[in-house]
């Protein structure tokens, strides 16, 4: 990377993991994990930002020459802001702590299960939203 641009990306990734961050703490806001109970929210963040890293991965790999500024904006930043791994083994911490082996362990698997599973989807998702891409535009006339 050109040493000009580096001022430019540290600003996309800031900017996008404050704003990754704050839905993140919203989603928690609205979902909160009830005493005693599995922490949901955590869950639904990091499968979501997981089918949503892949899906954007995928269809920027397909693509020549994308903006400079969309994989540290969207995919470290916001995604990367979105998700929250280190949270979810505080949290699996947290579970065994408080006696409770077998959610932890359910927890501990089960995240690790559906991250991977939505990240698989999400790149599925993305591939084929390229290839409609590339479908409409040989259709319209034009080179993707």
């Amino acid at each position: 990377m050109a040493r000009g641009r580096q001022p430019l990306v540290l600003a996309a990734i800031s900017l996008g993991g404050m704003a990754g961050a704050s839905a993140r703490y919203g989603l928690n806001l609205a979902w909160p994990t009830a005493p005693g109970g599995v922490p949901w929210g955590t869950l639904a963040v990091n499968a979501t930002g997981c089918f949503l890293i892949a899906v954007l991965m995928a269809t920027l790999s397909g693509i020549a020459r994308p903006h400079p500024l969309l994989r540290p904006f969207l995919g470290i930043g916001l995604l990367g802001g979105f998700t929250t791994f280190s949270t979810y083994a505080v949290q699996v911490d947290t579970l065994l702590r408080e006696g409770r082996a077998l959610v932890a362990l359910g927890y501990l698997a089960g995240t690790a299960v559906i991250a991977l599973t939505a990240g698989a989807g999400g790149w599925v998702t993305g591939r084929a939203l390229h290839q409609f891409r590339r479908q409409l535009a040989y259709r319209d006339g034009a080179r993707p």
